[in-house]
This record gives structure tokens, sequence and C-alpha cells, in this order.
């Protein structure tokens, strides 16, 4: 990938997030140092997790002048999707202009349609393989909106976000038909399920506790860990979570309330409890075989339900919770 080929000082722009159903659209402009040293640059979408977060990492430390802005879901469905992307282009690359001393003289633009940015502007479909200054900008817009789906997933964290970035895949739609949209969906590519919404029902408590365990899973899955059983049934009971970090295996148990319910969800951790996750987990370590170290782990989680919509409101997770008797 060789900018030098248009003989001019060039910038490069993309965009993230055009076909998801919920979430902002992302797009950076990127004008690339002459001695920039990007490692293993290359189309985002072609790129691993780790390789984008180094990439990106290089990026902004000195290897460009960049700017990177979005549109939110509210401007997606005010003016559609590709107006939208173009706000967010034009927004990148006035961010990156001033930074600058001097703008460059031509802006690659991967795709055919033109997003009217205040420089003379080429367009390129595929340039994000043609081009290191479309494949940085590509690097950015993708890396930027992960993460802003991430945070996301902490809010909703029924709709699993942090797995497919709000993307339409099977399981996306699973959670939608199970909990209707969510406050950052986009209204104008889910149209029946918004119009056919009826007001949502008070959640019966195994809802409630599904949605904490859902929370608490993509809060491990982050920290490291690999939840490797859901609701792991034994002879003596259940644990809800088993989560494995190298050879340490937590057995987590999720205790759920709404913020308004009087008792505290440690407090459902009593001491019988704690013996049937105990013997549980007993089980599930014969039945792994290998040397394996387990922990024995609480997750409290108070929710809030606001316009029909559940997020959280407190989370603590305890580590060794069984430990010393006391509090789980």
């Amino acid at each position: 990938m060789f900018d030098r080929a248009y003989g001019a000082t060039v910038c490069g722009l993309d965009e993230a997030g055009r076909g998801p159903l919920a979430g902002p659209v992302y797009a950076a402009c990127v004008c690339l140092r002459p001695d920039a040293q990007i490692p293993h640059l290359n189309d985002s979408k072609k790129m691993t997790p780790a390789r984008r977060e180094r990439a990106f990492q290089a990026i902004v430390d000195g290897g460009a002048w960049y700017g990177v802005a979005s549109a939110s879901h509210e401007e997606i469905d005010e003016y559609n999707i590709l107006k939208a992307t173009f706000l967010a282009m034009n927004r990148a690359c006035r961010a990156m202009l001033d930074t600058m001393d001097a703008p460059p003289e031509l802006a690659l633009v991967d795709g055919n349609r033109d997003p009217g940015l205040p420089l003379p502007t080429r367009l390129i479909v595929g340039g994000d393989a043609l081009s290191a200054s479309i494949a940085a900008a590509s690097v950015l817009a993708k890396v930027s909106r992960d993460r802003v789906m991430e945070e996301l997933d902490a809010r909703y964290p029924q709709y699993a976000f942090a797995k497919h970035k709000g993307y339409p895949t099977a399981l996306h739609y699973e959670r939608l038909r199970e909990y209707g949209p969510s406050p950052v969906h986009r209204r104008s590519f889910l149209k029946k399920f918004f119009d056919s919404r009826q007001p949502a029902p008070e959640p019966p408590a195994n809802r409630t506790g599904v949605f904490g365990e859902r929370y608490t899973e993509g809060w491990l899955t982050r920290q490291g860990y690999d939840v490797v059983a859901r609701n792991w049934r034994g002879a003596h009971g259940e644990v809800d979570l088993i989560a494995r970090r190298g050879d340490l295996v937590a057995f987590v148990e999720v205790k759920t309330r709404d913020r308004g319910f009087l008792a505290s969800p440690a407090e459902a951790i009593d001491p019988a409890k704690r013996g049937r996750i105990i013997q549980t987990a007993r089980e599930y370590l014969a039945q792994a075989g290998g040397n394996l170290q387990p922990r024995f782990d609480a997750a409290l989680v108070v929710t809030q339900t606001q316009e029909g919509m559940t997020s959280v409101h407190s989370f603590e997770y305890i580590a060794g919770a069984f430990d010393g008797g006391g509090r789980p």
C-alpha cells in the first residue's frame, strides 16, 4: 500500500458501523507522517483485534495527524445512514485539519460516493486494501467504535453488544425479540420492532436473574476469563457461572435484585447455599480432571428499570467470597 504513487500529500478516510442495528457510525481521517511505522497495517476487517489495537496505538502515539468522529444513532435516524456517515467523515476531516499547519493536497476516500469534504477528493473502491492512509483510518474508526459498543454493553448487558458490536447477528435478533429495542438502537433500521412493541411488562424474577448473569459474564470476559459453563447442574445443585483463567477455575454465584427490593443480593447466599455450591463444584472438578485450582466467587448485581428498560445500578464482584465463612 503506497500512497506516494498519487504524487501529493494525502489523507485517507474510512468509516465503521454503517451496517449495525445499534450505536453510532464512526469515521476517521488520517495523514500518515513520512517516517511512520505502523505494525501489521491492513484493512482493519482483516486484522486480529490485538493487531488492530497495536496499530491504533502506533497511529495515535505520533504516527500520523488524525481525526476521529461519529454520528449518533439519533442522527442516523434523522438523516439516513449515508448522510450520517458523510457527517461523521466531515467531522473527522475537520478534526484532523485542526492539528495541521498545512492541509493535505488530496483526500482518498474508501467507497464510490463523494462525502463533500473541504479537500480535493479521490474515491477508491476497496481503498482500505490499497491505501495505507485509508487502512489507518479504518483501524481508528473500527477500534473507536468497538470501544463505544463495549461501553454500551456495560450499560445494556442484555443485548451482548460486546460480542456482536450491534451487527445483525442471530444472537442480536434473539435478544431483540426477548427485550425489545434499547434506547441506542436505530429506529430506522428496526421499524417493525419499534412500531409493534407493546409497553414492557414487569420482568419476572427469573428474567432479572438472567440479566445479572449476562452482565457478570460480560464483566468476566473483559477481565480475561473464559466462561466455560452457565447454569451447570450437578446432583447437589447448580452453579450460575464457571469461568477459567489458566488453571484457576472460578465458581460464581450471581445474585441480582432490583434497586427497590429491600433485601440485598448478598443475603440470599446463606451457608446452606454455599455448601451446595461447594459440593457441585467438586462434581465439576471430578469430571474436568487436571490440576485445577478452584475459587468461589460472588457477583452482586443491583438493577434499576426506567421506561421499561433495565440497566445496572451497582455491581460488586467478590473473589474468594466464601473464605472465612462470613460474608459471601
